[in-house]
């Protein structure tokens, strides 16, 4: 549905040049819900805008339901964004209109009559829970409501993809919740391809189908929300794999006599993270007996990324630095993910 090939982007400023996007390439597929994930200056407010020639590209292009879209004289570019729904970070309604009279806003052009545009504005409240608000004013509504009618207003026209700009980033984390149930829901009873930007795990994992990791301009990393997040490569996809299992019960473990101990003496405690089937107990079991290791179990939690279990436990490798560094080097092996947080790992274990 969206084919973004080697595209850049670089701002002229006073103080020099900014390359806000370099050489990126990502294909979104029909009817997914695709995340684009990274930190402020990553690039991904850019990347969207790109996506509806908000902003021009310098290179590259980008195709958008099979059409070339870097290409479109501006006739062309207004008919092919009414499928382009878009909802932003700060809601960007009308206060002065109410909530019916910003859902109807987009189809002031459309070839609906007057009875035809109502119903099909009722019909949009009704799918966002809102129904009952139609004569309200945004500064009537929370901030979770007026996010729902900036939806009902990207649907008015019958959009084959919605773009979101850090769609839940002013709300709390419940009513994030119930906006990400919304648009789970609208992703599979319209068929609609979703692509969200958002700094948040919480967002990625929940309803993400697959993401992508961005970092200085560039895509780090990108595959199944699962994949990308329990077999991080890139540091910045580490930083955000750590934000998921780094909690307060992790980080008091950390400090217990038996780690310092253990990283005292030459050991080291590593978090494994674990995918679906790899989640198996007996694993720490086979290998402390495969090479003659000590191994004990710090810490340990669960996520679920898009459905799919990921466990993670800190672990204190105590024995022979050959042997812990074989047994190591076996987890990696196998799949499973390896990140030292405390001690020094033998130098094979980093290779």
């Amino acid at each position: 549905m969206i084919d973004i090939e080697n595209v850049s982007k670089t701002y002229r400023t006073p103080q020099g040049d900014v390359a806000a996007l370099r050489d990126v390439s990502l294909h979104v597929r029909s009817g997914e819900i695709f995340g684009a994930i990274g930190r402020s200056g990553s690039g991904k407010t850019t990347l969207i805008r790109c996506i509806n020639r908000l902003e021009t590209i310098d290179q590259g292009r980008i195709r958008v339901g099979g059409e070339e879209i870097t290409s479109m004289a501006e006739a062309e570019l207004r008919r092919k964004r009414r499928k382009i729904g878009m909802i932003f970070q700060h809601f960007h309604l009308l206060r002065n209109d109410t909530v019916r009279q910003n859902v109807a806003l987009p189809l002031r052009h459309s070839t609906l009559g007057r009875r035809e545009r109502a119903d099909k504005v009722h019909e949009l409240l009704d799918v966002v829970g809102l129904g009952d608000r139609a004569s309200a004013y945004p500064s009537q509504l929370s901030g979770g409501q007026r996010q729902r009618v900036a939806i009902a207003r990207a649907l008015a026209n019958d959009p084959e993809i919605l773009l979101c700009d850090e769609a839940t980033s002013a709300l709390d984390p419940e009513t994030t919740v119930s906006i990400l149930a919304l648009l789970r829901d609208v992703n599979r009873s319209l068929g609609l391809t979703i692509l969200l930007i958002t700094h948040e795990m919480s967002v990625v994992k929940d309803i993400c189908d697959r993401v992508a990791v961005l970092h200085a301009g560039e895509v780090a990393e990108v595959g199944t929300t699962a994949d990308v997040f329990a077999r991080p490569r890139h540091e910045a996809t580490q930083q955000f794999s750590r934000s998921l299992f780094d909690d307060d019960g992790a980080t008091a473990a950390l400090e217990t006599p038996l780690v310092e101990g253990i990283a005292a003496s030459g050991g080291f405690v590593a978090r494994l993270l674990f995918v679906g089937e790899e989640a198996n107990a007996a694993t720490i079991s086979r290998l402390s007996r495969s090479y003659g290791v000590d191994l004990s179990v710090v810490y340990g939690t669960v996520r679920v990324l898009h459905g799919v279990l990921v466990g993670c436990l800190y672990v204190a490798f105590d024995g022979p630095p050959d042997r812990l560094a074989a047994a190591a080097d076996d987890l990696r092996a196998r799949g499973v993910g390896l990140d030292v947080v405390a001690g020094t790992h033998p130098r094979r274990a980093v290779a």
